[in-house]
């Protein structure tokens, strides 16, 4: 994300220090009174801080006069704004106001004006994608530059030869085959020209030379029908290679994704970019893409052909082609955006769909199901509205130019048929014309159909380019190694936030000893799970430093780190599959009888075997034809299996009855010993285990302690304690022991 954008020459004389010297500049555009703003920037240099608005210098802000600077979401806008000497929040100065479009980029800049304001020197950098365009301002499709400014049937004839470069010798021979099969369309015309003139309009005609015309017009057609046939099956079959390869780099594209991207779509979206616009492309391949070269070729001999047959009578025949082509390309963009509109409805309904099906539980248990059908009918119905209002345009559209375009082969027909009345043209040059003629206005037609085919495969291979232009958010650096981790964590002054301009956690300090179990506790939306999800490295930390046995999280390599983490989470995931296959999932190598261990150690072992096939019982999606206390001990047993150097557990206990929640934190305190343990829980039981907790409140680390050092201290562990006991009905000093 630039977070210096350029400013015109007029805008840089109204500063009072040299452009070179301003570290960072953005617009803003919201006024004080609300009013919207043009041409207005934020410059920010190491002494001060200019505002400047719709050609003149409005305010300048001396950085040294301030403590520090946030960046937060207001009410429709987000405001920058900044603390005085002496840390006062009730003197807060706002200094600029600016829409939604521009919160990331002034979480940077508040972050280097702090920097700033501490005497650092350190400048900020983003490497974020921009979400809008700097010049024309339209949101980016995920990708770094504008497809629109950069150039787009550029980067889309880019896009189309990067996916053909592997398949150059399969189009090679589908290429001859198309010249193939454009010379022997061409030729048949002028066989019939010499059958008629040389031997049915003479009254002597010569039956050797008019079974040789026939001959060869024979030939022709089985060469065209032959020709075709092998032109058509080698391009069904490229098609459906390309497809598969795009499926297949599509989905391991998305596997290497940072998980934020993923949540970001919505399943629907994904899941057709896979499926339909790869099909798109392999459609494409066998019905247009087959036949394109063939028809540009001969449509390009047939017109040079008439050219030289006749110019005149050639160009009356083409009088209303210029107009026809006039209106393609004038509605390109208005079926451009049908048809994507289009596409945007149909991932709307997949989601949907997918949604309820996967939430029918829920559905059924609120007696929801009127609810939802509707709710889906409206979705279906707006696409179908979509959907029929471009088929109408399309159903319009088409004819019409069909109609235009056909008025010349009536032309051609009355003048031609005039000059062979007069004599001065022969029947079989009559015959020959007209048949060049139609066949012309054929293949204009077919090619007017063009905009359509090509608003396929533009909006699909869009679709597909902006997955495959993405860059994974975490990925391994240069200097990424291997590493067996003993287990120690360390958390120094870590800052991070899903969105750059929203924290979740702030300056959190905390070192973890190898084999420590760290419990970690506060109310919902604190930052629980944040925290373990920086854990198991899902995400890249904002600010600070996240040291794994002292090395940055960030040094060691993904797969090597994430190998050796065992993960218990709140909402079991299981495959669909078998039992086995879902235990061996975290170690694919492991032995059935390491599998049964771990399941015995899971206390998973004897429910497993009262299912009809063991451990071959067969679980649909998500696991959801088994109980949650027995999915949550099959994802025990997987992370059991693993044998991890460091264990999340996300209330792990969570859906367990009692006299298996006892069995299960028996085999968990077996597990847990000599690893480095994260539990999040609500459960006293399972609290009065840890060695540490750490107590999450107002995004940063309130408290860290034992069970009984916090209960001793009467603070937020406390309160929370006592609250849950107060609903239990048990006394507060049974929870001190």
């Amino acid at each position: 994300m630039e977070l210096r954008i350029a400013l015109s020459e007029k805008n840089k004389k109204l500063l009072p220090v040299d452009f070179d010297e301003v570290l960072y500049c953005a617009p803003y555009d919201i006024a004080e009174d609300g009013k919207y703003l043009r041409d207005s920037f934020v410059a920010v240099s190491e002494s001060g801080i200019y505002i400047l608005n719709e050609g003149r210098l409005l305010k300048t802000f001396n950085i040294k006069e301030y403590e520090t600077f946030k960046a937060e979401v207001g009410v429709s806008c987000g405001i920058l704004y900044g603390i005085p000497k002496g840390g006062d929040e009730s003197k807060a100065q706002i200094i600029v106001k600016y829409s939604s479009s521009h919160l990331a980029r002034y979480a940077y800049i508040a972050k280097g004006c702090r920097f700033l304001a501490e005497g650092k020197k350190d400048r900020v950098v983003s490497e974020e994608y921009e979400k809008y365009c700097p010049k024309c301002g339209r949101a980016l499709p995920g990708t770094r530059t504008c497809p629109r400014c950069a150039g787009k049937n550029e980067g889309l004839i880019h896009e189309l030869l990067t996916m053909m470069k592997p398949y150059r010798p399969q189009l090679l021979v589908i290429f001859i085959l198309m010249l193939l099969a454009a010379l022997t369309t061409l030729l048949n015309p002028e066989i019939q020209k010499h059958l008629i003139d040389d031997v049915l309009k003479k009254e002597d005609g010569d039956i050797r030379l008019a079974m040789l015309c026939l001959g060869g017009m024979l030939a022709m057609s089985v060469g065209i029908a032959v020709v075709n046939l092998l032109k058509n099956y080698f391009c069904a079959k490229l098609g459906s290679v390309i497809s598969m390869d795009l499926r297949k780099k599509l989905y391991s594209k998305i596997q290497l994704l940072s998980l934020s991207y993923v949540n970001e779509r919505k399943p629907g979206d994904l899941m057709n970019r896979i499926t339909r616009d790869t099909q798109r492309i392999s459609d494409f391949m066998g019905d247009t893409f087959c036949n394109l070269f063939t028809v540009a070729i001969i449509l390009i001999c047939d017109v040079a052909y008439m050219l030289f047959l006749d110019a005149k009578l050639t160009l009356i025949s083409m009088v209303f082609i210029p107009l026809s082509v006039f209106i393609s390309i004038a509605f390109r963009h208005n079926i451009h955006r049908r048809f994507h509109m289009q596409w945007v409805k149909d991932d709307k309904i997949n989601s949907n769909l997918r949604d309820v099906l996967s939430g029918m539980s829920v559905v059924k248990a609120y007696g929801k199901e009127e609810e939802e059908s509707e709710h889906f009918n409206d979705t279906a119905d707006d696409f179908a509205e979509t959907q029929r209002r471009n088929e109408t345009f399309w159903a319009v559209f088409f004819p019409l130019m069909q109609f235009m375009m056909g008025v010349g082969i009536y032309l051609v027909t009355y003048f031609s048929g005039k000059s062979v009345l007069l004599g001065t043209k022969a029947p079989g040059e009559l015959t020959q014309f007209v048949n060049y003629t139609s066949m012309m206005y054929m293949y204009v037609g077919w090619l007017s159909n063009m905009p359509r085919m090509l608003m396929n495969l533009v909006t699909s291979v869009e679709r597909i380019s902006d997955v495959m232009q993405q860059e994974p958010k975490i990925a391994d650096s240069e200097k990424a190694v291997e590493h067996k981790i003993k287990g120690s964590i360390e958390f120094k002054d870590v800052t991070f936030g899903y969105k750059t301009y929203e924290p979740i956690l702030e300056h959190i300090d905390l070192k973890v000893k190898p084999g420590e179990m760290i419990g970690l506790v506060g109310a919902s939306g604190a930052g629980k799970s944040t925290l373990i999800n920086l854990v198991m490295h899902l995400y890249d930390i904002d600010d600070g430093e996240l040291l794994v046995d002292g090395i940055n999280i960030k040094d060691i390599k993904l797969a090597n780190y994430h190998s050796q983490i065992g993960v218990v989470l709140q909402e079991t995931f299981l495959f669909s599959g078998t039992i086995l296959n879902n235990i061996r999932f975290a170690r694919p190598e492991a032995t059935t009888m390491e599998v049964i261990r771990a399941a015995k150690m899971a206390n998973a072992h004897d429910f497993i075997c009262k299912t009809p096939d063991g451990y071959n019982t067969y679980v649909g999606e998500k696991g959801y034809n088994l109980s949650g206390g027995e999915r949550q001990r099959i994802a025990i047993a997987r992370a059991i299996l693993n044998d991890p150097r460091i264990l999340i557990l996300d209330e792990a206990t969570a859906s367990l009855d009692t006299e298996s929640e006892y069995l299960i934190q028996t085999a968990l305190d077996r597990l847990t010993e000599g690893k480095t343990t994260f539990a999040i829980a609500h459960r006293l039981s399972t609290l009065k285990n840890a060695d540490r907790l750490v107590v999450i409140d107002g995004h940063s680390i309130a408290e860290v302690g034992s069970h009984n050092e916090l209960m001793e201290k009467k603070g937020i562990y406390y309160g929370l304690v006592t609250a849950q006991l107060e609903m239990q009905g048990t006394p507060v000093s049974e929870a001190i022991a």
